[in-house]
């Protein structure tokens, strides 16, 4: 197997690591804990996808723009831009991946939550993954 990148592990909501909060998970015996291979790169999109540009000082235009649909209602016109934000910041950001698919679609069980669906392939392993981001519209009519 080809090797990939090591990271720091990240607590993120969508990533069924364990730990509480955000930020660094840091082992019991004090350590950061690390990632690696196709658990880094999905970590990686998370972050992506959760960061709003401007937030890094260092990189302000590293991010996505989902934050915008925040108090949009859970239509078709707001899927679209879904689609549009997170392809543009991972052809941007996310250079280790090529996009397959991209979809997005209001969660069978709840309204107001936007399921974002990210068929990609990792290129040095040419294997296919897929992610599903729920995203939760304050805008959506329930």
């Amino acid at each position: 197997m080809p090797k990939l990148n090591t990271a720091w592990r990240f607590n993120h909501p969508d990533s069924g690591a364990q730990g509480t909060g955000m930020g660094l998970y840091v082992e019991p015996s004090g350590k950061i804990a690390m990632t690696s291979s196709r658990a880094a790169i999905r970590q990686s999109i998370l972050l992506l996808m959760s960061t709003i540009p401007g937030e890094r000082v260092m990189r302000p235009q590293y991010g996505c723009d989902l934050h915008q649909l925040a108090f949009m209602p859970n239509d078709a016109t707001t899927h679209g831009l879904a689609i549009h934000y997170v392809r543009t910041a991972l052809e941007r950001w996310e250079p280790r991946i090529d996009i397959i698919h991209i979809d997005a679609n209001t969660n069978a069980d709840d309204p107001s939550l936007m399921d974002i669906t990210l068929k990609y392939r990792i290129r040095k392993l040419k294997q296919p993954e897929q992610l599903i981001i729920a995203y939760h519209l304050m805008g959506a009519e329930t």
